[in-house]
């Protein structure tokens, strides 16, 4: 495993531990977003992953996600992430059923 994302496993272990990131599925869902992606080695799309799949958020558009993407195109949606994210807005707040269509669509 790289060094890097040992340490950003590590901490969010830390985070998690310590209680400054909630991962439970009742938390505040916009909080935990944004203090994992203050946590070193955590991006957007790991937020959202995170947010969509252990969270159960509804509401999690992944657009710079390849097979989002792929899906996208192969449905005749935009696969550019901008435009995919600005096209996708008319799917709130259920964006993250339309990610996992897109997956199988990929």
């Amino acid at each position: 495993m790289p060094a890097g994302r040992r340490e950003t496993i590590r901490a969010l272990a830390r985070a998690v531990a310590d209680g400054s990131v909630d991962l439970a599925p009742g938390g505040d869902r916009q909080e935990t977003v944004r203090r994992l992606r203050a946590l070193p080695g955590i991006g957007a799309w790991t937020a959202g992953y995170v947010a969509m799949r252990a969270l159960g958020d509804p509401d999690v558009l992944l657009p710079t996600d390849l097979a989002v993407r792929r899906g996208g195109a192969a449905l005749g949606l935009p696969d550019d992430p901008k435009t995919l994210d600005t096209y996708a807005d008319r799917w709130r707040p259920w964006r993250s059923y339309a990610v996992i269509r897109l997956w199988r669509a990929a």
